[in-house]
């Protein structure tokens, strides 16, 4: 039986042009879980991670409007909140796709432990919450302190610190749920971040990890064969956004770190993909796929999406 771990992005939940009501998410969470479920059906086993940027973004601002009524939250507190959050819905979404023989799924609170002194506490970089105009970004900079940059051309969003992720906490009972059969929704919105102290306690840490970066965590954890990173784009390009973009069907891992270095996929973009995608390889996985979720099971096939393979 072939491991699969899926990666869905935050957008899948909050797609561009929704607003992000709990309707909208169901409805979208449902969706998913058709995915999921025909993969279940061909006999794979999955381990399911999501991002929660859309969510977290919002949440941190509900929480900055309420503060003269009840106090706000840290930030590593709303990851944990919209972790629960998405993990019960794609929970409900998948025991509901198929009342008579629902997938027996189970979302997990996961902790995911981080360096204090990674660089990225230093310099801000991971897009959360909505899209502002100019105007509004420089005035929610001025009043709450939060660093905006703009976000591939369609406005300006709030970035935080994105650390890499170098454990997830709970491994020993995410590989024992997926060793007894049990579908696990786990590390989502790139889990929970923690430090660890000088004297072995973790405390948690404001900050946003990459998902598709603990994704190939997820698969190192699970011993997963095939790692599948969901995006909207059909396959990789290079190139992208230009006159010269083409797609990319295929990749060697040499090639993917060479692309990188050229700087071919942002770090906004395509390059944590790419990353987990070659890490997850050089650490004996099978294959990684980069698609999106409609090309989900032909990718598998090999007919869709951008293959990577490992070799050279």
């Amino acid at each position: 039986m072939r491991t699969v771990v899926l990666a869905f992005g935050g957008n899948a939940l909050v797609p561009e042009g929704q607003s992000g009501t709990f309707q909208q998410q169901l409805a979208n969470a449902e969706g998913m879980a058709g995915i999921v479920a025909d993969l279940v059906g061909r006999g794979d086993r999955l381990v399911v991670t999501h991002g929660n940027g859309p969510q977290v973004g919002s949440l941190a601002l509900q929480q900055e409007q309420g503060v003269d009524v009840t106090p706000a939250q840290p930030l590593f507190a709303l990851g944990a909140m919209t972790q629960g959050q998405i993990g019960q819905l794609l929970e409900l979404a998948l025991r509901n796709h198929s009342p008579a023989s629902p997938v027996q799924a189970l979302a997990l609170v996961t902790h995911v432990l981080v360096d204090a002194s990674d660089d990225a506490f230093q310099e801000p970089t991971k897009p959360i919450g909505p899209v502002f105009e100019e105007d509004d970004a420089k005035r929610l900079a001025d009043e709450r302190g939060w660093r905006l940059v703009e976000d591939a051309g369609r406005g300006w969003r709030r970035v935080v610190p994105s650390p890499e992720p170098l454990d997830i906490v709970e491994d020993d009972a995410v590989r024992a749920l997926v060793d007894a059969g049990t579908l696990v929704i786990a590390a989502g919105g790139g889990g929970i971040p923690v430090v660890r102290g000088d004297d072995g306690r973790l405390e948690g840490v404001d900050a946003v990890i990459d998902k598709d970066l603990v994704a190939e965590r997820l698969a190192a954890t699970v011993r997963a064969d095939a790692l599948v990173l969901i995006t909207d784009e059909d396959e990789v390009s290079l190139d992208f956004g230009t006159p010269r973009q083409r797609p990319v069907h295929e990749m060697s891992i040499d090639e993917a770190e060479a692309h990188l270095a050229q700087g071919q996929f942002p770090p906004g973009s395509m390059g944590p993909k790419v990353t987990a995608a070659v890490r997850f390889l050089r650490n004996g996985g099978e294959v990684a796929i980069i698609t999106s979720a409609e090309h989900v099971l032909a990718a598998l096939d090999g007919e869709h999406g951008t293959r990577m393979v490992g070799g050279t």
